[in-house]
């Protein structure tokens, strides 16, 4: 495929054809019918309206990192992907058109809006698929599904019909979250509590037969007064005793309402009676249901006054705003109107539509999760599914243990339509197609479907199973489910992962993962959350423009530590793309040295010690880098490939073969099967985080007609394969030539002088290792020669190795007086900035009120300056003998 390196790492002249290849070539499938063990992992679908975002990014980076590990293990390995229909968002696109064109979906009509949807899923639906395979992944795309596709469309009936039959869902009529914009349902979870300077406005309600007497309540919300049907006091509050069993006049309608006692009433806050609205507030439907309290509901879809009893004149139609001013002004005028308080308060307001979410009273239908979260808790409490990092398990149990009913209704169109008909009388008739349900009504009664559709949740939670075919018992369900692995964030651990969890044991006896792999928030370098309005952005196809696929992936990779968010920094993404072409320039290094495969290379039978050290440490990485890769720690992978690449093989033994390497002769011709055998190993290794490079840096290496390193075995080394006396001898030289080195930056000897190095009290085996290495020694650390000596001279700085003490000479090279200055005056300036850390850190306001981030930073730069005084005073010390 390539035949010779090209002299710079050009990551766009490759990343297309590369992607091709291995698409065409058919390596991301999986084969039901192979006898491998199975490793499944299922894409959390991303809405079909969606495009690539940073958090894709990372999300699916870590999902191809396992997908490709485990297939070049053996497993057969499935990465299902697909996209999700997305009710709501398709419905605010294509409404908003519709709104351009001056129309809404009602002028068109439920079949021509479903039309205009279908055209907007073929003309969008491709693009955050097509942008995935910028990003390198490997799911396997021949079955990528779609949520609203003929077979989870079939799913999603069965799973509607079996739970309706087991009375797990059910229709009735309760208080609802209601968008007057979108006019549908919308979830707890849809819905944001927006902080606002509001007010409180404190009414009196005079006491029936005594109307000289008043009991006085507070709201927030005035025009639900119309819908008042108590008032409510604590039992224990022998301010109202006398009160309770009596009735107040509501103000404005007239109506007779009771007073209650009731122990949602807290003594301690305003007067200490409530009013209790039981069609328009959630607290006030729970007391209504304890006391058998009318529901009136004076709000209708739009959030605009609606007709009922005892309606006042001049309200019906008012928007619920416009029903407040009005109702203000009466109360005022009837003099009941006491105080109207300026309050910080929140008030509900929907996700996606922006507006005020009213509590509403109508008919819908709920799944009982309280009963199907039970068995999920326990599942994971008994380790059948665990959380990683298991923290994330007390946000799942939050969540599950304290369970409502989950209203699954939604008054839109695009999306499942609820398979229930209804005839003329009400009477309800469940089931997966027409003509069951004409039959369940018989053939003379005239059946009206429900309009509704399902939550878009409703299918997501069939996800895992669906996509594999059931209800039907195919090869795929019977080899995938359960799946080994769901990778997500934790914002859709209440929305998606629970009702999996509760969807597959109730509909299939099982849990439908085993473990949950819980990645953070991306933010930006300084910590902040990523929005638009902030301008902080980082968009991920940018990133792949500007840097390369591999630097991204291989940064989002060494960042992603368990349990603690990102902070993305473009200088990273420099660092790794440095890093990448690092390993290039040692490819092409090698190459043009000859450095080729050898067939009949064995890495046991390695004759000499460099050669035997770098196959050790390899073989170490590897061995840390598997356990890495199980234990989900992916900022450890990246770090062990990191410094292995980097230092280890290129900064070491690149550096320590280059005077082999001008050689010929047997022990040259080792040095060049060793280092081509490493490098295709570590290409190997690196390719789940950097498939690019390593495909192509990795055909080049094979040479013509060689197989794709997407289809290569993930390696296996004899657990022997470890050589303990070379890589003692090489650490002592790695040692030597790293003192040597430090001394000299220390000391600011220029980088051109060559030091005469003098040895002394060195045992048998350190001479005998100087002179083996001399070589490298002299190169390396840049020395003019080294002899051994029983006296030090003045001026000589002197670093112990084990037994023997190495003597540099600087007097000649370096001014010993200009040096000792420099050294003290740099030891200052770090004291004057340890002061200034110290006082910042010793000031309790400014740790009080300073951001978590900006403390740590400071404490960083503190442990960093330690560092260097402590080192800078060494040096200074050496100076002084």
């Amino acid at each position: 495929m390539y035949i010779m390196l090209d002299k710079t790492f050009d990551p766009t002249a490759i990343e297309k054809d590369i992607y091709a290849e291995w698409e065409n070539s058919g390596a991301f499938k999986s084969d039901p019918s192979s006898m491998a063990d199975p490793f499944c992992i299922m894409m959390p679908p991303p809405n079909v309206t969606g495009s690539l975002h940073i958090g894709h990014a990372l999300n699916h980076t870590l999902q191809d990192i396992l997908t490709r590990h485990h297939r070049m293990k053996g497993k057969d390995t499935l990465w299902q992907p697909g996209t999700d229909h997305a009710s709501i968002a398709v419905h605010m696109v294509l409404e908003k058109q519709l709104n351009e064109e001056g129309k809404t979906r009602f002028d068109l009509g439920r079949d021509a809006f479903m039309d205009r949807a279908w055209k907007w899923k073929d003309y969008s639906g491709s693009t955050i698929t097509s942008q995935l395979r910028r990003l390198g992944t490997t799911p396997d795309w021949s079955r990528e599904a779609f949520t609203m596709d003929e077979g989870l469309s079939k799913a999603v009936l069965k799973a509607f019909v079996e739970l309706y039959k087991k009375d797990k869902i059910y229709r009735a009529e309760r208080l609802v979250n209601w968008d007057p914009e979108r006019q549908t349902v919308i979830s707890d979870l849809e819905v944001i509590q927006k902080e606002q300077k509001g007010s409180m406005w404190h009414i009196r309600y005079p006491i029936e037969g005594d109307t000289d007497q008043y009991i006085t309540v507070a709201t927030t919300r005035p025009e639900t007064m119309l819908g008042d049907t108590a008032v409510a006091v604590h039992p224990d509050d022998d301010r109202y005793k006398d009160l309770v069993g009596k009735c107040v006049i509501l103000p404005i309608t007239g109506r007779i309402i009771p007073i209650i006692a009731d122990e949602y009433s807290d003594p301690e806050k305003g007067s200490g009676a409530v009013k209790i609205t039981p069609a328009h507030d959630f607290n006030d439907f729970e007391v209504g249901q304890r006391h058998n309290l009318p529901m009136i509901s004076v709000l209708d879809e739009k959030a605009r006054i609606c007709e009922f009893d005892n309606c006042p004149e001049g309200y019906v139609g008012l928007d619920r705003f416009d029903a407040r001013k009005k109702v203000l002004l009466e109360l005022e005028e009837l003099e009941l109107l006491i105080e109207e308080e300026k309050i910080k308060n929140t008030i509900p307001v929907g996700e996606r539509s922006g507006v005020v979410i009213e509590p509403f009273m109508t008919k819908q239908w709920f799944v009982d999760t309280p009963t199907l979260a039970k068995p999920a808790a326990q599942a994971v409490r008994d380790g059948k599914t665990r959380f990683i990092p298991q923290q994330y398990e007390n946000m799942y149990f939050a969540w599950v243990d304290h369970q409502l009913p989950w209203c699954i209704s939604r008054q839109l169109w695009w999306g499942h339509q609820i398979p229930a008909w209804y005839d003329e009388e009400g009477n309800v008739y469940v089931a997966e197609n027409e003509a069951e349900a004409q039959a369940q009504a018989g053939q003379d009664v005239k059946i009206t479907r429900d309009d509704d559709v399902l939550d878009t949740w409703f299918s997501s939670a069939l996800w895992p199973f669906s996509t594999l075919g059931w209800p039907d018992k195919t090869p795929e369900l019977e080899k995938f489910f359960p799946t080994q692995t769901l990778v997500t964030g934790f914002d859709i651990i209440t929305f998606w992962v629970s009702r999996m969890m509760m969807f597959s044991i109730e509909l299939l006896g099982e849990v439908p993962f085993k473990d949950v792999y819980i990645h953070a928030l991306v933010r930006d370098s300084k910590g902040h959350k990523m929005s638009k309005s902030k301008g902080n952005v980082m968009d991920p196809l940018d990133l792949i423009e500007k840097y390369g696929t591999d630097a991204l992936r291989f940064t989002l990779c060494a960042l992603a530590t368990q349990g603690r968010d990102i902070r993305l920094a473009e200088e990273r993404l420099q660092g790794y793309r440095n890093f990448a072409t690092k390993l290039w320039n040692a490819a092409r290094y090698l190459e043009m040295n000859n450095c080729a495969l050898n067939k009949d290379f064995d890495p046991a039978m390695v004759k000499g010690a460099l050669n035997q050290w770098i196959i050790s440490e390899l073989a170490e990485a590897k061995t840390a880098l598997d356990k890495a890769t199980a234990e989900y720690r992916f900022n450890d992978m990246a770090d062990i490939l990191y410094h292995f690449t980097w230092g280890t093989f290129c900064d070491w033994y690149v550096e320590f073969t280059k005077g082999a390497l001008k050689e010929e002769g047997e022990g040259a011709t080792e040095v060049r099967a060793t280092a081509a055998w490493v490098l295709e190993q570590l290409l190997i290794l690196l390719n789940p985080i950097m498939p690019y490079i390593s495909e192509a840096l990795y055909a080049n290496l094979k040479g013509e007609g060689a197989s794709r390193l997407i289809t290569a075995s993930w390696p296996k080394y004899d657990p022997s394969l470890t050589f303990p006396d070379a890589s003692k001898e090489i650490g002592w030289l790695k040692r030597f030539v790293s003192e040597i080195r430090s001394v000299r930056a220390d000391m600011n000897v220029p980088a051109n002088a060559k030091i005469q190095l003098l040895i002394k009290d060195a045992s048998v085996q350190t001479q005998n290792a100087l002179k083996t290495h001399d070589e490298i020694l002299c190169r390396m650390a840049r020395l003019q020669s080294f002899d051994f000596t029983d006296e030090t001279p003045k001026g000589a700085i002197q670093i112990v190795i084990d037994e023997a003490t190495a003597i540099l000479p600087l007097a000649e090279i370096i001014d010993l007086d200009a040096e000792r200055a420099r050294l003290q005056k740099a030891i200052e300036k770090v004291e004057k900035d340890i002061i200034v850390i110290d006082k910042q850190l010793d000031n309790t306001n400014f740790v009080a009120n300073a951001p978590p981030e900006i403390i740590e930073e400071k404490r960083t730069l503190k442990e960093e300056a330690l560092g260097t005084k402590e080192k800078l005073t060494k040096a200074l010390e050496q100076l002084a003998n």
